[in-house]
């Protein structure tokens, strides 16, 4: 896929979280394309080295970003390879249904340890390379973090955290030259909802009922929202911080 933004990363460092599907894959594959040198996580082996295959800018790493140590060995390990880091795309995240009757305190920790702490100190670890390169953080939040999600109200929360923490974050930043800004996609093509546990059966009717509500009709394509992760960590873009941007097909009009 070519880039679809003329900007220009070349020289600089990317961690993309989450990259080896989905949203997270075409932003790491059109920050390669810009040409940053990238670092990808995720906890598909397979689809990760498909992923770094024929292109010599990315490089993988396989983690569970929810595990204790694996913020600093994300971390240590782009800027090892190579002496400094740029951008944080705070990309993985976990969707689960969970109607209230169900609620289950282990399926809730899932939730915030992966959507809301992994995020939180991965920023942490990151940011005094961040601060020396006067880089920035863009967190990939949700429509349904400000607009209410039915029988997935602890994910609607955990996005809802994001987006605090972005503006948050970029007010306590500012004065060390690191932007924090957010993309908030509507639902996507991607594989979520499959590997939420539901059937497919289920998934097929919640694409077709989403896809009805959009105004433009249809659900997001994962590159639709890597040009905007690109834009927002554009470091020409230097007086854009503290913003969530949604990108929805209009769903939050609705």
């Amino acid at each position: 896929m070519s880039n679809p933004l003329t900007v220009d990363f070349t020289g600089r460092v990317v961690i993309v979280t989450g990259a080896s599907s989905g949203i997270g894959r075409s932003v790491a594959v059109s920050f390669a394309d810009a040409g940053a040198a990238v670092l990808g996580t995720g906890r598909n082996e397979q689809a990760l080295a498909e992923l770094s295959d024929g292109r010599p800018l990315i490089e993988t790493i396989r983690c569970d970003v929810s595990e204790e140590d694996a913020p600093e060995e994300i971390v240590r390990a782009a800027v090892d390879r190579w002496g400094r880091l740029d951008v944080l795309v705070n990309n993985a995240g976990v969707f689960m249904s969970m109607p209230l009757r169900e609620v289950a305190a282990d399926r809730v920790r899932q939730i915030f340890d992966t959507n809301v702490v992994a995020p939180s100190l991965l920023a942490g670890a990151a940011l005094p390379y961040l601060a020396e390169s006067r880089g920035s953080i863009v967190n990939i939040a949700s429509t349904f973090g400000h607009r209410p999600l039915a029988v997935a109200s602890h994910y609607g929360a955990s996005k809802a955290a994001i987006e605090h923490l972005t503006r948050s974050w970029a007010l306590e930043l500012a004065s060390e030259g690191v932007r924090v800004n957010a993309v908030a996609p509507g639902p996507v093509e991607t594989g979520a909802l499959s590997s939420s546990g539901l059937s497919p059966a289920e998934v097929q009717q919640i694409k077709d009922a989403e896809a009805a509500r959009i105004p433009l009709g249809r659900r997001g394509r994962p590159e639709e929202l890597a040009v905007w992760v690109l834009r927002l960590a554009d470091p020409t873009v230097e007086w854009v911080t503290g913003q969530v941007l949604t990108v929805d097909g209009g769903l939050e009009n609705t």
